[in-house]
């Protein structure tokens, strides 16, 4: 961001604390009112004790508040536990419509914008000499691609986040201009009252949610803000362009292309959930496929209201009276039910009939769901391509007789959506792990009597016979032949094609193999497909109607992805699916597993030289590479701001498309309301722009001196990293004592296990997710930034002009900035003293201690080499806006880290009986969603 948005910030923000002060009032009353004024005067002597002790610390103070929160029962904690957690989730409100205020007043006056936005993107783009034609050579190569995921899915019910939208806009209502005398009463009378609703609305799940629940979580997001905010997202940036390009001599007119994409994985990622089957995806696709529908019909309802144009004043064009007389035939063979009207308003006539398309469409959808047959329903469209072509025609004809305004209102925000949607909202791809194919492929082979052995196959044997079937697919087995997940495996893929034929060919987006190993684990998936008509030879033609993404997941995958791909690539068969179907081969990185596997630093180096590698090689082949990027809203697991994100990438890497996953823990936070989903959105796409100018000019390449300081960094990190979380005995003892793992694993947020193996509690069976969540709420947040400060500091002792090359690399590297900042994060949400406690909890306090001082000693030696680095007298100097959020949390999580200790021990304690133990089970699990809010994108 620019200096103007974070002083308008910084001079304001007195008016945040003024709105922070009066909604925590409002809560304070609430909680008098429907509590009682006793649980209020704890709370309060709570807050202010804690408060105190960051000023200034006192082990005496510290002392009684502990023996207050020892002394309240657990019926007492909850609503204690609650209010601490609303404030969070209020104070977030406030904070985000307070920015969203500032915005709108830097944009007004006229001054630069923030970096990141339309404005600075644009200007930038023609102050290094990108032409016209340059431009619109860009934008038709961008291609953004968020891909929405639930896991972990997003830990406040759908309830909650509705009641928070209800307090935004009274937050909101109370800002506007005041248009009646008792403006500001009545909005603050209902910002009170949303406020009661959303306490006495239940924010912990009855039951686990299904993959169902989280469908319905999943298209909440969409109808709460997205189908809103993308054409808004579109008209901000066509508006950039004609400002900044307007008085160009060759600028003329840009057209923007489908800039994004949405894809999902919930429905579709069946990876160590059993949860997800055959019938869950074929449903998860039917459920967007009905809601996409419903949008559009609203929409249709609104352009029939507002093309009101007589044939009497205009003539359309001949092209779309040709079309028109089409819609007529169409309509009076349902004449019964959807008589004739508008025979003088051509407009609205067409408009009227393609929405009775689209309800003979809907209700195809609908009988699909039902398992009903479709066959005597009417047809409807056909597809989406001409849903879009009818209203391609209203707007070429409205642009015919001078009505192009009226063609680029409402009507082209349609057509907008229509691009970017289709029939299918957002494009599900299917994750599954590489043994479940080769396990189905091993016994498929054996009962079809063609290889009995086949894990005794080396690689260059299984490709050649993969290579021989694809090409001649031999005959499927009848299903009683299997077992029940190899069916499993040929269900999905006879959904993936009934979907295509029926809905749309782009209804899935990749296939994506999680542990990809060896390029055998690409053509298991192929020869499986070939098996469901999807690929390979099929009657006289050679087919592929469906990509495979492998997913390179541990720091060992990331370092053999050159090999592995090379040898993919230069398969004969492979490359003939590859042109068969796009000739764009996608890639998946994996952010959350390299983590945990080896640590940040060891992740963050890997995935920067996998990118280079599988680009330069995909560049050798002649074969367009996508890297589709696995990273989380935690730092610990690839997250961080998206701009930065994307524009610390290496240089030449971005060639125009980017695709993501969303994590569900951050789904609300982006994409809550429509203004906060423009937002994020317009930082992605920039940042996209921006990262890929080297499609249109020459972009400089690393010097090699960073790759090798990066790669000694890298080996000093990750060697500290693993002798941590491998060697030291009693490590795992320590994350699962000194954690809420076990009790995360309690609450009802998600549909799929923490562990892989429900028995086996390796470091390596633990799911990163719980991995990262663990270490959070108990504020070591240590797969953030453990290993770093180790590299750092033998790095600068090795050399004493080390030191400044590494401020030289903060200061020019993108992605050293980005990887010091984003730790600075992580570092500043972690708290030693309260990390102390939670230590205690460890039955083996000898070795659990020794533990202890090792992460602290780590986070101490990082922040004093971060902070001599990046020459910061203290942590997140840079982001004073972030720093503020923060140091406004840290005192309200203090006592609801201490609640959770006291909680963790009454519900570990053995002498309890089960029903004791049971009463503090449901105030821990309160005490685990309060601090996932405090943290925010680190809980």
């Amino acid at each position: 961001m620019t200096d103007s948005f974070v002083e308008a910030c910084l001079k304001k923000d007195k008016a945040l604390r003024s709105r922070v002060r009066l909604m925590g009032n409002m809560l304070g009353e609430v909680v008098a009112s429907q509590s009682g004024e006793e649980v209020l005067h704890h709370i309060e002597r709570l807050r202010k004790g804690f408060i105190r002790l960051r000023k200034d610390p006192d082990p005496g103070r510290l002392k009684r508040l502990k023996k207050l929160i020892d002394r309240l029962p657990p019926h007492t904690l909850r609503p204690v536990i609650r209010a601490f957690a609303t404030y969070f989730q209020l104070a977030n409100i406030a904070e985000e419509s307070f920015q969203h205020r500032q915005r709108r007043r830097v944009a007004a006056s006229g001054k630069t914008l923030w970096e990141g936005s339309f404005d600075q993107c644009i200007r930038q783009l023609r102050d290094r000499g990108i032409n016209p034609e340059q431009l619109q050579d860009l934008l038709e190569d961008v291609r953004y691609m968020p891909v929405f995921t639930a896991h972990p899915t997003e830990s406040k019910r759908r309830a909650i986040l509705l009641q928070l939208c209800r307090i935004f806009e009274a937050n909101e209502g109370l800002d506007s201009p005041a248009l009646t005398l008792d403006h500001k009463d009545f909005w603050e009378r209902a910002l009170r009252t949303r406020i009661q609703t959303l306490w006495k609305t239940n924010e912990v799940r009855p039951a686990k949610p299904d993959v169902r629940h989280e469908i319905r979580m999943e298209l909440h997001h969409f109808k709460a803000s997205l189908f809103d905010a993308v054409p808004v997202l579109y008209r901000r940036l066509q508006h950039a362009i004609e400002r900044v390009y307007g008085d160009h001599p060759d600028y003329h007119h840009i057209e923007l292309p489908a800039l994004l994409r949405f894809g999902s994985w919930i429905g579709g990622d069946r990876d160590g959930n059993p949860n997800v089957t055959a019938e869950i995806t074929a449903e998860a696709i039917l459920t967007q496929h009905r809601t996409i529908l419903e949008c559009y019909l609203e929409r249709i309802d609104l352009l029939v209201d507002t093309l009101t144009h007589s044939d009497q004043f205009c003539t359309p064009t001949p092209e779309f009276n040709e079309a028109l007389a089409a819609d007529d035939a169409y309509r009076e063979a349902h004449d019964a039910h959807w008589p004739a009207r508008f025979t003088h308003e051509p407009y609205r006539r067409k408009l009227y009939i393609m929405k009775l398309r689209l309800l003979h469409t809907l209700k195809r959808a609908a009988a699909r769901l039902a398992g009903e047959p479709t066959e005597a329903l009417p047809t409807g469209y056909r597809s989406e391509g001409d849903f879009v072509r009818d209203l391609e025609l209203i707007h070429d004809s409205l642009a015919s007789h001078g009505d192009r305004e009226a063609a680029e209102a409402e009507l082209l925000d349609l057509i907008r959506l229509a691009r970017t949607f289709g029939f299918y909202l957002a494009r599900l791809d299917i994750r599954q792990e590489s043994t479940v194919h080769t396990e189905a492929v091993a016994e498929i082979l054996s009962v079809l009597g063609i290889e009995n052995d086949y894990a005794a196959l080396d690689e260059t044997q299984r490709m050649a016979l993969m290579g021989r079937l694809i090409e001649q697919p031999p005959a499927r087995p009848a299903a009683d032949r299997l077992s029940a997940m190899t069916r499993e495996v040929l269900e999905v893929l006879d959904v993936v094609r009934e979907m295509q034929d029926s809905i749309s060919p782009r209804v899935i987006g990749r296939y994506v193999i999680s542990m990809a190993h060896h390029a055998s684990d690409v053509q298991h998936v192929m020869f499986l497909a070939a098996l469901a008509g999807l690929t390979g030879q099929q009657g006289d033609d050679f087919i592929c109607r469906i990509g495979v993404s492998p997913l390179f997941e541990t720091i060992e995958d990331l370092q053999h992805i050159e090999p592995v791909m090379s040898h993919l690539l230069d398969d004969p068969v492979y490359r003939r699916l590859l042109e068969a179907h796009s000739t764009l081969q996608e890639v998946m990185l994996g952010y959350s597993d390299s983590a945990k596997d080896g640590g940040i630093v060891a992740s963050a180096w890997s995935l920067y030289q996998a990118q280079q590698q599988v680009i330069a090689l995909g560049l050798e082949r002649g074969v367009r590479i996508r890297l589709f990027h696995g990273r989380g809203g935690t730092i610990g697991r690839g997250g961080g701001p998206t701009h930065q994100a994307i524009t610390s990438q290496p240089a030449g890497t971005v060639l125009g498309q980017i695709k993501f996953t969303e994590q569900g823990e951050v789904l609300s936070y982006k994409y809550g309301n429509k203004e906060t989903a423009v937002f994020e959105l317009t930082m992605g796409l920039t940042g996209l722009i921006t990262a890929s100018l080297g499609l249109v000019q020459p972009v400089p390449k690393d010097p090699p001196a960073y790759a090798e300081t990066m790669q000694r960094l890298q080996e000093v990190g990750e060697r500290h990293y693993r002798e941590l979380t491998e060697q030291t005995p009693g490590f795992l003892d320590y994350f699962y004592e000194a954690t809420p793992v076990n009790e995360i694993a309690l609450l009802n947020i998600g549909s799929r296990p923490s562990h892989r193996k429900k028995t086996d509690r390796s470091k390596a069976s633990v799911r990163a997710i719980a991995w990262v969540f663990g270490w959070a709420q108990s504020r070591h947040t240590l797969p953030a930034w453990y290993g770093l400060g180790k590299a750092l500091d033998d790095f600068c002792n090795a050399d004493p002009a080390n030191l400044e090359a590494l401020r030289g690399l903060y200061r020019e590297w993108p992605f050293f900035r980005a990887l010091l900042s984003n730790t600075q994060m992580a570092l500043f949400k972690a708290d030693m003293r309260i990390a102390a406690e939670y230590a205690e909890l460890a039955q083996d306090q000898e070795s659990a201690q020794a533990i202890y001082h090792r992460i602290r000693e780590e986070h101490e030696r990082t922040c004093r080499r971060i902070l001599e680095i990046a020459q910061l007298d203290e942590l997140l100097d840079e982001t004073p806006l972030l720093k503020r959020s923060l140091q406004r949390r840290d005192p309200y999580l203090d006592p609801l880290n201490h609640i959770q200790l006291a909680l963790l021990r009454r519900y570990r304690d053995e002498n309890l009986d089960e029903e004791e133990r049971e009463r503090q089970l449901d105030p821990l699990l309160r005490s685990i969603n309060a601090i996932a809010a405090g943290m925010r994108n680190t809980g």
